[in-house]
C-alpha cells in the first residue's frame, strides 16, 4: 500500500514544481471541506494555506514579467502629456532618431524602423515600436512585429490577459472583489501579498490592487519596500509616472533592489529621458557590480539612441559576465554583420545554434552569414532549413526576400524575380519586395509597372529613402521633373546624408533654372 501525502503538502509540491492547474484544483477541493475538518496550525488554518496557494497558482497561470512588459499604445505616443521639451537637444532624446552622434550606421547600409532607428538584432517589446510622426502615419502602418505601428491601447494586452485568466475557474471569478474588505486583507501581510497579485496580475484590476496595496503600507507605517514598489507598478499602470518615480525612489532608500532600479528606469524611459535612465543604471552598477540586467539596460539604451557602437561594447560586457546572454549575442552578431563582418557575425550566430537556439530567425541570419562570407554550401540548406522552421507568413516572406538578394547577387535576375512575388505572396506589405520588383522591372524597360511598385511601396514604407530615390531617378528618365524633385526630397527627408540624392537634387535645379 503507497504512502499518501497530506493534501495541502502534495498541493505545495505541484506548485513547485509548477504544475498549477493541479495545485489549484487540489485546493479547491481542500476549500470546499466542511470547516470541521480543518486543523488550525500555529498561525494560519488549512483554509487560509489553501486559499493563499489557490490565488498564487491561479496568479503564476498569467504571471508577466512587468519589467519587459512595456508597449506604447497610440494614444500613449500621439497624446503624450509628460513631454518637457517639444525640441531636445540632440543625444538626450528618444523622439529623434539619430539624434546621437554616436557614429550610428547610415540607412544604407542598416535598415531602419519606421521610427527612424536601426533594426536591431533581437526583437523584443517595444523594439520595433518608434515614435511615428504623425497619427496618420501611426494608423496606417501594418501592424506586424517587424514594423513601428504601435498597438491601439497600450492596456490592451493586460486586458486581454485578464480576460484569458477568467477560464482558470468554470464557475466564475475565484475571488469576488467587488465583497472583498480590503482593510481586513491588509492587516495580514502575507495573506495580503498573496491577494494583491493575484487581483493585480490575474483579475487586471489596478484600482482595487492599489487601494490594496495602499491600505497595507499604512498598516506596515511606510517601512515596507515592498509595498512601495507595489503602488509604483500600479501608477506606472495608470499613467501617473511622477508619482510611480516617487514611489520607487522611495523603496529605493530602503532597499537596494535590482528590480526597483529596473522599474525606475522604465519610468524615465516613459517620460523621454534616457540620459537619467543611463546614470541610474550606472549608480546601479556601482552597487551591483556585474549585475547583467543593469548593463544589458544600458546597451539598449544605447542602442535605440542610435550610439551602436557604444552599445555593441556594452553588449561585450554582459557576455563577460553571462556568455550564454541570447540578446547579447545576437545584437552583437547583427552589428558585425551590418559593419560588413559577416564572417565574425557567423560565429556569434553559430554559437546561438550551439546553444539550443533553434528557430526561422537563425536560420536565415546564418543563410545571409554565409552567402556575404563566400560559404556558398551551407547558404541554401540555412534558408531551406529556415523556410522549414517559418511559424509564420511575414517569417516565409523574411526568408524568400532574402533568398532573391542571393538570387541578384550570382546573376540570376529570374529567380530573384520570382523569390520577390513570392515574399508578396506570404506578405502583401512587404515594400522593400515592391522596390527590388521595381528595380527589375525598370531593367527590363517597363517603366509603368516600376513606378506602380515604387509608389506602393514609398506609401507603405515612407520612412525608407530607396523607393523615393528610385521613383526620382525614374521620373527624371521621362522627363517628368517635376515629380523627380518632389521624391527626391521626400528622399533626403528620410536619408540626408545620401550622396546621390543630393546629387539628383543640384541637377534638377539647374534645369529649372534653365527653364
Amino acid at each position: 500500500m503507497g504512502l499518501e501525502l497530506e493534501p495541502l503538502f502534495q498541493a505545495w509540491s505541484y506548485f513547485r514544481r509548477r504544475k498549477f492547474r493541479q495545485c489549484s484544483d487540489l485546493c479547491s477541493q481542500l476549500l470546499e471541506r466542511p470547516p470541521g475538518e480543518q486543523e488550525p496550525d500555529s498561525e494560519y488554518t488549512v483554509f487560509q494555506a489553501a486559499w493563499s496557494l489557490k490565488t498564487r497558482a491561479l496568479t503564476e497561470m498569467v504571471y508577466v514579467d512587468e519589467i519587459d512588459m512595456d508597449q506604447e499604445g497610440i494614444a500613449e505616443m500621439m497624446l503624450d502629456e509628460n513631454a518637457i521639451a517639444q525640441v531636445a537637444r540632440p543625444g538626450t532624446s528618444l523622439k529623434l532618431p539619430g539624434t546621437s552622434q554616436g557614429g550610428g550606421p547610415s540607412p544604407a547600409v542598416r535598415p531602419v524602423t519606421q521610427s527612424g532607428r536601426p533594426i536591431t538584432g533581437f526583437v523584443r517589446p517595444g523594439t520595433q515600436g518608434g515614435r511615428p510622426s504623425t497619427m496618420e502615419q501611426a494608423i496606417k502602418t501594418p501592424r506586424t512585429a517587424l514594423t513601428a505601428r504601435p498597438i491601439t491601447s497600450a492596456s490592451g494586452r493586460y486586458g486581454r490577459l485578464g480576460t484569458a485568466s477568467m477560464l482558470t475557474n468554470p464557475d466564475g471569478p475565484f475571488i469576488n472583489l467587488s465583497r472583498l474588505n480590503l482593510a481586513k486583507y491588509a492587516q495580514k501581510p502575507k495573506l495580503a501579498k498573496a491577494l494583491f497579485e493575484y487581483i493585480f496580475y490575474h483579475e487586471n484590476d489596478v484600482k482595487n490592487a492599489l487601494d490594496l496595496a495602499a491600505l497595507a503600507t499604512e498598516h506596515a507605517q511606510f517601512k515596507d519596500w515592498w509595498w512601495k514598489v507595489q503602488i509604483g507598478k500600479c501608477y506606472y499602470r495608470l499613467g501617473l509616472y511622477r508619482e510611480a518615480e516617487k514611489q520607487f525612489k522611495s523603496a529605493l532608500k530602503q532597499q537596494d533592489m535590482v528590480d526597483t532600479i529596473l522599474y525606475l528606469a522604465k519610468v524615465y524611459l516613459r517620460l523621454d529621458q534616457p540620459v537619467t535612465a543611463l546614470n541610474l543604471f550606472k549608480q546601479g552598477l556601482d552597487r551591483f557590480p556585474g549585475e547583467v540586467t543593469l548593463i544589458c539596460g544600458i546597451a539598449r539604451i544605447y542602442e535605440e539612441m542610435n550610439n551602436i557602437s557604444t552599445a555593441a561594447e556594452y553588449y561585450k560586457d554582459v557576455l563577460k559576465q553571462d556568455n550564454t546572454h541570447v540578446e547579447a549575442i545576437a545584437c552583437i552578431g547583427s552589428n558585425h554583420f551590418y559593419s560588413d563582418q559577416p564572417e565574425i557575425a557567423l560565429r556569434f550566430y553559430r554559437r546561438l545554434l550551439q546553444m539550443g537556439v533553434h528557430n526561422c530567425q537563425l536560420f536565415n541570419n546564418l543563410g545571409l552569414c554565409c552567402f556575404y562570407a563566400q560559404q556558398y554550401d551551407m547558404t541554401l540548406s540555412s534558408f531551406e532549413r529556415a523556410l522549414f522552421l517559418a511559424e509564420n507568413e511575414e517569417e516565409t516572406a523574411d526568408v524568400w526576400y532574402n533568398l532573391g538578394h542571393v538570387a541578384v547577387g550570382i546573376g540570376d535576375l529570374n529567380l530573384a524575380y520570382q523569390c520577390f512575388k513570392l515574399t508578396l505572396i506570404n506578405n502583401n506589405n512587404y515594400a522593400e519586395a515592391y522596390n527590388n520588383l521595381a528595380v527589375l522591372e525598370m531593367r527590363k524597360g517597363h517603366i509603368e509597372q516600376a513606378r506602380a511598385f515604387l509608389q506602393t511601396a514609398s506609401s507603405l514604407a515612407p520612412h525608407m529613402y530607396e523607393p523615393h530615390f528610385n521613383f526620382a531617378i525614374l521620373s527624371e528618365k521621362v522627363g517628368d521633373l517635376q515629380r523627380s524633385y518632389m521624391a527626391a526630397k521626400k528622399s533626403e527627408e528620410a536619408f540626408p546624408g545620401h550622396v546621390d540624392t543630393q546629387q539628383l537634387i543640384k541637377e534638377l535645379k539647374q534645369h529649372f533654372a534653365v527653364l
